[in-house]
C-alpha cells in the first residue's frame, strides 16, 4: 500500500526523524500549506526531547537549558504554547585540584566583574576576550537576518569575527593574553560542545558563551517533552502528518533525485523531497544503495570526525533539595580546566576524575519532581573508544561502577551526601543513545565543530554538498552543528530550502 492510497494525496515532503530539528522542519512545511509527512522509528516522536518515568519521578532525558536567543525567541513568537522557567545563575565550578570554587552570574557585565574579582589584574585580557566573543555573536545574527550580507559590512563591523574565523578558543585567549586562571573561570561551557578549546571554532564557542551569560537561560515546563508535544500539535493543526514506528529502511533515488522511500514494513512512499534528521553517515553508508551514492560524498561523510557521546545518571532522591544542601542548579565539576587532558580522558571510561556537568532540575523548577524530593542528573562526555571491552554480559555492571565513580565525585566537590537518598536511578550509554535514537555510533552532538568544519565553512559548503536533488539534512549533524536551540533553527532552515525547490 502506498501513502497515496493510505491518506488519499501522496506527500510533498517527507521528514525522516522527529527530533527538534525534523519537527520544525515539519512545522515549518505545514504551516505553508506542503504536505508533510513525518517518519519516526520509535513509538513517540521528540527523539532527544523526551522524558521518561521511573517511579514517581518524571526525568528530562537531555536538555540542561536552553539560551534566551534565536531559538528561544522563536518558540515564543511562534503559536506554541509552551511556559518557560528562568535558570537562576550561570554555572557553579568547582575545580578540585586547584581549590576553585566559583559562582558565575548571568549578565555579560557581571560576569566580568566577577572573574575579574577572582583574578586580580585581568581586567583588560577579560574584557578584551568577551568583547570580541560579544562580536562574534552579533556577526553571527547579522549573517543569520539577511540573505546577502554585505562584505563591507562585514570588514567594517566586524573585522574581530572575520580575524577570528579560522582560529581556535586557544588561540584567541593567547592574543589577548588571557591568565589560565581567567581561562580556568570562563571555559567551562567547552563540554556542552565536546572538543577542546585548542580544537574547537573559536567563533562557535564564543557565540555560544556569548548568548548564554548575556542573555540567560530557560528550560520548559513538563521537560523538554513539552517542546515536541507543541510541535506535534501545530504540525497536525496545519494538516501535516507523522507516523511512528514507522522506520525507513531506504531512501529511493533516480539520476541523482530523491524519488521516495521505503519503510521496514516493505511500504513504499513516494516523494521528491526529503529532509533528514539523521546524519549523512546513516543517509550515505545505509539508506541509499551504495552504486547511487557519489564518492565525494562518502569522502565528505569519512572526513568529518564524529563529535562526543555522554554517559548520564538520572537520579530521583527522597529529600528535598535544600536539605540534602543542593543550593545551585547548574554544576560544572573537575579537577582542573585542562580541557585537552580532560578530553583525552574522554575515552577512559576508568578515568577518576572527569569531568562533569549536573543539574539539579529543581533548582529553576521546584515542581519538577514530587513535593520532597529532587531531581538530580548527572553528565560526563564519553566516547565509544571508552566502552570498546564492554560486552553484553558486563555492561550492566560497567554501567554501574561509572555511576558510582560518578556520584561519588560530585559527592566529594560539593561536600554532600546523596548515595542514601536514591530512590531511583538510571544510567544512558553511549550504547543507549545509539539504541534510542539511532545516533552513529551513540554520538549525540553530530560532527565535531572544528575551524575547517564550524558553521561558517558548512554553510560555505553547503551548494557543494548538495548531493540529490530534493535530499536536505536537519538536526546535529547539519550547517548551524548542535545542541537544542541549533538543531531545532536547521529544520527551519531545511524546510525553507525544500519550499524553494518546490517553487512555493
Amino acid at each position: 500500500m502506498t501513502e497515496e492510497s493510505r491518506s488519499g494525496s501522496a506527500p510533498e515532503a517527507i521528514v525522516i526523524g522527529s527530533g527538534l530539528g525534523g519537527l520544525c522542519a515539519g512545522y515549518e512545511l505545514a504551516v505553508k500549506g506542503v504536505r508533510v509527512l513525518i517518519l519516526e522509528r520509535h513509538n513517540m516522536p521528540g527523539g532527544f526531547a523526551t522524558s521518561f518515568i521511573r517511579g514517581r519521578f518524571e526525568f528530562e532525558p537531555s536538555l540542561h537549558e536552553l539560551s534566551a536567543t534565536a531559538a528561544y525567541e522563536y518558540l515564543r513568537d511562534n503559536t506554541f504554547d509552551i511556559n518557560f522557567r528562568k535558570v537562576p545563575e550561570a554555572y557553579r565550578l568547582i575545580l578540585t585540584e586547584k581549590n576553585v570554587d566559583f559562582r558565575a552570574p548571568f549578565g555579560m557585565e557581571e560576569f566580568r566583574k566577577s572573574v575579574i574579582r577572582a583574578v586580580p589584574g585581568s581586567d583588560k585580557p577579560v574584557n578584551d576576550f568577551m568583547k570580541i566573543c560579544e562580536e562574534s555573536y552579533q556577526a553571527f545574527s547579522y549573517l543569520g537576518g539577511t540573505s546577502s550580507p554585505s562584505p563591507g559590512v562585514l570588514f567594517r563591523q566586524y573585522g574581530n569575527f572575520l580575524r577570528t574565523g579560522a582560529a581556535v578558543t586557544d588561540e584567541v585567549a593567547d592574543a589577548v593574553k588571557l591568565p589560565q586562571k581567567a581561562r580556568d573561570l570562563i571555559y567551562p561551557y567547552w563540554c556542552y560542545l565536546g572538543t577542546s578549546t585548542d580544537k574547537v571554532s573559536f567563533s562557535l564557542w564564543a557565540s555560544m558563551v556569548y548568548s548564554y551569560l548575556n542573555f540567560g537561560a530557560y528550560i520548559p515546563d513538563k521537560k523538554s517533552h513539552s517542546l515536541s508535544v507543541a510541535f506535534v500539535r501545530e504540525i497536525r493543526k496545519a494538516g501535516g502528518q507523522i507516523r511512528c514506528n514507522a522506520e525507513v529502511e531506504k531512501l529511493l533515488t533516480h539520476n541523482r533525485q530523491i524519488d521516495g522511500v521505503t519503510l521496514r514494513s516493505g511500504e513504499t512512499i513516494r516523494c521528491r523531497h526529503v529532509i533528514s534528521n539523521i546524519s549523512p553517515h546513516h543517509v550515505y553508508g545505509n539508506l541509499i544503495d551504495s552504486s547511487e551514492v557519489p564518492a565525494r560524498a562518502s569522502r565528505m561523510v569519512n572526513a568529518r570526525t564524529p563529535g562526543v557521546s555522554f554517559f548520564v545518571v538520572y537520579l530521583g532522591l527522597d529529600a528535598d533539595r535544600e536539605s540534602l544542601g543542593l543550593t545551585d542548579y547548574s554544576y560544572f565539576i573537575a579537577p582542573h580546566m585542562d580541557t585537552v587532558r580532560l578530553a583525552e580522558g574522554f575515552g577512559n571510561r576508568h578515568n577518576p576524575e572527569p569531568m562533569q556537568a549536573t543539574v539539579c532540575l529543581n533548582a529553576a523548577d521546584e515542581s519538577a519532581s514530587p513535593p520532597g524530593t529532587t531531581i538530580l542528573s548527572i553528565s560526563a562526555a564519553t566516547t565509544p573508544e571508552a566502552w570498546k571491552d564492554v560486552n553484553p554480559w558486563n555492561y550492566h555492571r560497567a554501567k554501574e561502577e561509572f555511576a558510582e565513580l560518578l556520584i561519588r565525585q560530585f559527592e566529594k566537590a560539593t561536600g554532600t551526601e546523596i548515595r542514601s537518598h536514591i530512590e531511583e536511578i538510571e544510567t544512558a550509554s553511549p550504547v543507549t543513545f545509539s539504541r534510542y535514537t539511532a545516533a552513529w555510533n551513540g554520538t549525540v552532538y553530530g560532527y565535531e565543530a572544528t575551524p575547517w568544519d564550524g558553521i561558517i565553512p558548512r554553510v560555505l559548503a553547503d551548494k557543494k554538498e548538495s548531493y540529490f536533488k530534493g535530499l536536505h539534512f536537519c538536526g546535529g549533524n547539519a550547517s548551524r552543528t548542535y545542541g537544542f536551540g541549533s538543531s531545532m533553527l536547521s529544520g527551519k532552515t531545511a524546510a525553507e530550502k525544500a519550499v524553494s525547490e518546490m517553487g512555493i
